[in-house]
């Protein structure tokens, strides 16, 4: 059964908190307060990302959890910044090789919330001459290594489908320790279930007070109950963002309107013994 955060009280993973007001680590003073593992690594919300990479890490014993999928079941619940936090935790561990993968190849959010550019997961899917390890990005001040979604494709559901993809999550495997993938949501397009086949588990993030109940339910049913490894509640109360715009023009920009200032989205967990 999957573990929860709670929004209003501490649980096995935990609360949201609020992002730090100050600091910032070695090469990450240009990121968003919100990175706390990145950009403030000693500050107490940080220290909740820790608690959710020790629980990934204590799943080890029993059942392997290398590829771990971040996801939601609708938009702007906060899935990219959990991603890219539980990704700097895991990467704070010096003998720890931790992959940040944007496998949303419709409306990427990796490479804009990091300031990283260039060919990405995309064009080594479509270019079988580009390798993994020329197209991943890694920042030794950091620890942590990243392939963004790179180039848009014409067409993303069938570049996601194709054996390519497979063939680099195979590669991935042996370079990495962890490789936290963040996908896109689940309800507006097919695609995570395409992810699904080549990951180990799956972390679904939940707008607390936003997230629709019946989309939640949607969205679980979507996934395999035996893979879903924990529930992360964003407790952030702010009105839905307008990111990938309403669900019938995602990963089209030109049919939306252009999105507004996000506020930062503040997801991350609280451990409590039990």
């Amino acid at each position: 059964m999957a573990e929860s955060i709670s929004a209003e009280r501490p649980s096995r993973f935990g609360l949201a908190p609020s992002a730090p007001e100050n600091g910032s680590a070695g090469g990450a003073k240009h990121l968003a307060p919100r990175l706390v593992s990145l950009s403030a690594p000693a500050s107490f919300e940080a220290e909740q990302y820790r608690a959710l990479r020790a629980r990934l890490e204590s799943r080890q014993e029993g059942r392997a959890i290398q590829v771990v999928a971040v996801t939601s079941a609708t938009v702007g619940d906060g899935k990219t910044t959990t991603a890219i936090n539980l990704a700097g935790a895991l990467a704070q561990s010096s003998e720890t090789r931790v992959l940040l993968l944007d496998a949303d190849l419709r409306r990427p959010s990796v490479e804009s919330q990091l300031g990283w550019g260039g060919p990405g997961l995309a064009d080594a899917i479509l270019d079988a001459d580009r390798t993994l390890m020329s197209t991943v990005r890694h920042d030794p001040a950091l620890n942590l290594s990243v392939l963004t979604a790179g180039r848009r494709p014409e067409a993303p559901y069938e570049a996601l489908k194709s054996a390519r993809l497979g063939t680099l999550f195979d590669e991935m495997r042996r370079h990495y320790d962890y490789i936290v993938v963040d996908t896109p949501p689940l309800l507006p397009v097919p695609d995570c279930r395409l992810i699904a086949r080549w990951v180990d588990g799956f972390l679904m993030v939940v707008a607390a007070h936003r997230t629709p109940r019946k989309m939640f339910e949607e969205g679980m049913s979507l996934l395999d109950p035996a893979r879903v490894i924990g529930l992360v509640f964003n407790g952030a109360n702010r009105p839905h963002s307008r990111y990938y715009g309403r669900y019938h023009s995602y990963g089209h920009p030109s049919r939306q309107s252009a999105p507004g200032p996000r506020p930062p989205s503040r997801p991350a967990p609280r451990p409590t013994s039990g």
